[in-house]
């Protein structure tokens, strides 16, 4: 029956790979097979390179994951900016899934109690419609069960896209760029923060800095991809 739903939908409005645009069949979810094993996995050991080169020597981030390489005008960086870009959710709810899945046995040795999403400016989140790292968080805690925390911190200050800056402008940009909302939700909790694509970290630090500074125990971070 599901099948039979799909392939109906299929027809009437048909589903295409947000990577090479071929339309999908009936079982293959989101993005076609070709598409999905072109994208890098990022193992243990480029995770701990990057944490180290980015993240470690500040000591706010105490740990990192992401399941996949981030690699310009790949599979991946198509299938995160039709979440960005393109309105479909759904995209960033699998990517979600799929980093939740990979990492769900790391999160759980961090003891993550809740899951945080980087906040958009109230602009950008007007001008877009919505938060991508939003649903990627409520993918990871589809599979996980961990709670998401929406409203602990906000981007109190509007930041120019960083798309195009080197890490120092990056820090430049970001900075004291965040402040928390509700102390009380994050007060003595383990917080894992989650966005769509860890580049320099700048983010990250930033986020995570004002968070501990209002009573988180530590933050870790997530991401769907992990950039060189």
């Amino acid at each position: 029956m599901f099948r039979f739903i799909t392939s109906l939908c299929d027809f009437l409005i048909p589903r295409e790979c947000p990577s090479c645009g071929r339309k999908l069949l009936p079982d293959e979810i989101i993005i076609c097979p070709p598409c999905f094993s072109s994208i890098k996995p990022a193992t243990i050991t480029r995770l701990n390179f990057e944490y180290k080169r980015k993240l470690s020597k500040e000591g706010i981030i105490s740990g990192i994951f992401a399941p996949f390489v981030f690699e310009k005008d790949k599979a991946l960086q198509h299938l995160i900016h039709s979440v960005k870009y393109e309105r479909r959710f759904q995209n960033g709810f699998y990517l979600g899934r799929l980093t939740g899945e990979s990492g769900r046995s790391v999160f759980q040795q961090w003891n993550i109690e809740i899951i945080v999403p980087v906040p958009l400016h109230r602009l950008r989140k007007a001008e877009r419609g919505y938060n991508q790292s939003e649903y990627i968080a409520k993918g990871i805690s589809k599979s996980t069960s961990i709670p998401v925390e929406r409203n602990s911190i906000k981007r109190k200050r509007f930041t120019a896209t960083q798309t195009k800056m080197n890490i120092v402008e990056r820090k430049q940009n970001i900075h004291d760029a965040f402040e928390v909302k509700n102390s009380r939700s994050i007060e003595g909790k383990t917080i894992l923060l989650v966005d769509d694509v860890m580049t320099t970290g700048s983010t990250m630090a930033e986020c995570g800095k004002v968070l501990l500074e209002n009573g988180a125990v530590k933050v870790y971070a997530a991401s769907a991809g992990i950039a060189g």
